[in-house]
């Protein structure tokens, strides 16, 4: 049995750094490349590996110890590889090697090399990149749908993206077998970023040459390199790509008596910062905090300050957060992590409602003109395969109106001081789906007619519910519909969908006894409410809006003036 010291290994140009964490004790068996202890550089969380195979004897640091390459953090009892040359090794060191370690170092390149080639022979290499995001960055992946070794077709879902308001999947361009899988759940990619690598099978023979040119490039670096040097680079990307998702929306406080984990060098910086580590999401081993952490946590704070966003629970605008009591202390509860669209939809709400000045204008509308050409028109619509619902009508309605009252075809630019007048009339319908509100949009309303509407409509709906609206299908709109009709309520005051200046609110339609100036009289009565921006539009001209929806939709032969 002999003892060999085990001691710090090139730590890519960092000087002294900071143990954070001890992964084994005393009479500990390990292999080799086991973990031995964890360190923090300026930029990363690196482990430190075993050496060689044995048992430790001890560990001569202790966490918030400072260490630098060279240093001995431990001694390893090898029992077992050092009895098998021990006659021959400690006489004569460097013949012995040649005789008996050289012969197991060939077999092992030999039995290793091989494989590759078998493997690669008449296959190439193909890096798959992202596309298809319509031109958004840092969506989040929230699931991979295949694993290394996967053969796949060509359109076969790789992974799982989720935006601010849909989720999509990945297709593989080309068919092969799944290689090396570059992303994990959690991270953040945009258009051209490297997603995998995928072996694809050739009938061609040069293919050969390929595979045979990158075995020997794997294998010449692996020995120019020593083994801690390329571990030393992925935990530093590891930690450098994961502190963007503390960036986007950092998490509640968690639950009373849960701990931070972070070393002392990580709480001095976020005290220095004024940063709560509480809120932070650690992105090293077992979730431990790190320095990169604590920055995309301030960095993104601030860009949350400087664009008006708000955190909801978080104070903002000089408005307190509202502290959460432990609410196990008064039964049985059950925590479950927000949806990425329902943290968002909140988001966005909180934003709009702090930002905008929502005033709401009422108005009833007589539909029973309308109601009775609508169901007039069920037969000519089975025919045509479109079911003709009230909303083609509304957003007929709707376009008409804001022709007629383009003020509230408008953005505000408070930056510049300017108000952003639309030429195109867009508008988003909101449509209840089990994964939470979804607002795909209509684009040139006013230059369609009631069937196209009608089949459009319903197609955008049911990709809503589907979960396959495309984000491109959910931007651009300048005014929304949202109708809780079917569900029932006399009227509501929906939240102004910002940097639109209004939003229409449609109730229930009911029966009412209407006066006709002789008598009363059974009129189908549809409830509106107006929600608007009051520093983009005044309460007179939100009146006329209304007045006008309830002319046009009172009458429908109007629509054609």
């Amino acid at each position: 049995m002999s003892e060999q010291e085990i001691r710090v290994p090139d730590l890519g140009g960092a000087d002294e750094v900071e143990v954070i964490e001890i992964l084994v004790s005393a009479g500990d068996s390990v292999v080799e490349e086991d973990p031995i202890l964890t360190v923090e550089t300026d930029k990363a969380s690196v482990e430190l590996p075993s050496p060689g195979a044995g048992k430790i004897v001890k560990i001569t640091v202790k966490v918030g110890d400072k260490v630098k390459e060279g240093d001995v953090v431990g001694i390893l009892s090898s029992d077992g590889a050092s009895s098998d040359g021990a006659s021959g090794d400690n006489s004569a060191p460097e013949p012995e090697p040649k005789a008996k370690d050289d012969a197991p170092a060939k077999s092992d390149d030999s039995a290793s090399k091989p494989a590759p080639r078998k493997k690669s022979g008449g296959t190439r290499t193909e890096t798959v990149k992202v596309s298809g995001l319509d031109g958004f960055d840092n969506i989040p992946i929230i699931e991979l749908n295949v694993s290394e070794g996967d053969d796949v077709d060509v359109e076969s879902a790789l992974v799982t993206v989720e935006s601010d308001k849909a989720t999509m999947e990945i297709p593989s361009p080309f068919a092969g077998k799944i290689g090396k899988i570059l992303v994990k759940e959690g991270d953040k990619i945009s258009e051209g970023d490297d997603l995998l690598e995928m072996i694809i099978t050739d009938d061609g023979s040069d293919d050969g040459d390929d595979a045979d040119d990158s075995a020997p490039a794997d294998s010449s670096d692996v020995g120019k390199k020593p083994p801690a040097e390329p571990k030393q680079p992925a935990a530093a990307s590891d930690t450098e790509a994961k502190p963007a998702d503390t960036g986007s929306v950092t998490y509640e406080a968690p639950a009373a008596g849960s701990k931070v984990h972070a070393g002392p060098a990580v709480r001095k910086l976020a005290r220095e910062l004024g940063a709560d580590l509480a809120r932070v999401k650690g992105s090293g081993p077992k979730s431990r905090i790190v320095k990169d952490d604590v920055h995309g946590y301030v960095k993104a704070q601030l860009q949350q300050a400087q664009q008006g966003a708000v955190v909801p629970g978080a104070g903002s605008s000089g408005i307190p957060g509202v502290k959460l009591p432990d609410f196990s202390q008064f039964g049985e509860v059950e925590r479950e992590g927000m949806s990425r669209m329902m943290s968002v939809t909140a988001l966005n709400m909180h934003r709009s409602w702090l930002n905008v000045p929502h005033v709401t204008q009422f108005e009833d509308a007589d539909i029973s003109d309308m109601e009775d050409f609508r169901k007039s028109l069920k037969p000519l619509g089975e025919k045509k395969g479109v079911k003709m619902t009230p909303l083609p009508f509304m957003l007929k309605a709707c376009a008409a109106a804001l022709a007629e009252l383009p003020q509230f075809n408008v953005a505000l630019d408070m930056d510049r001081k300017e108000v952003v007048h639309k030429k195109y009339i867009h508008i988003g319908i909101a449509v209840d789906t089990p994964h939470g509100l979804m607002v795909p949009v209509i684009r040139n309303v006013d230059q369609k007619g009631l069937w196209e509407l009608a089949a459009e409509s319903a197609e955008l709906a049911q990709k809503a519910r589907d979960k396959k609206l495309k984000p491109a299908e959910m931007q651009g709109a300048c005014f929304t519909i949202t109708s809780l009709g079917g569900i029932g309520g006399t009227a509501f005051t929906p939240i102004v969908n910002t940097p639109e200046v209004a939003i229409l609110g449609v109730s229930k339609a009911a029966m009412k006894p209407i006066w006709d100036g002789k008598a009363f009289q059974p009129r189908l009565m549809l409830p509106l409410s107006l929600s608007y921006d009051h520093r983009a539009v005044n309460g007179a001209d939100a009146a006329r809006f209304t007045s006008a929806l309830a002319r046009l939709m009172g009458d429908i032969r109007t629509l054609l003036l």
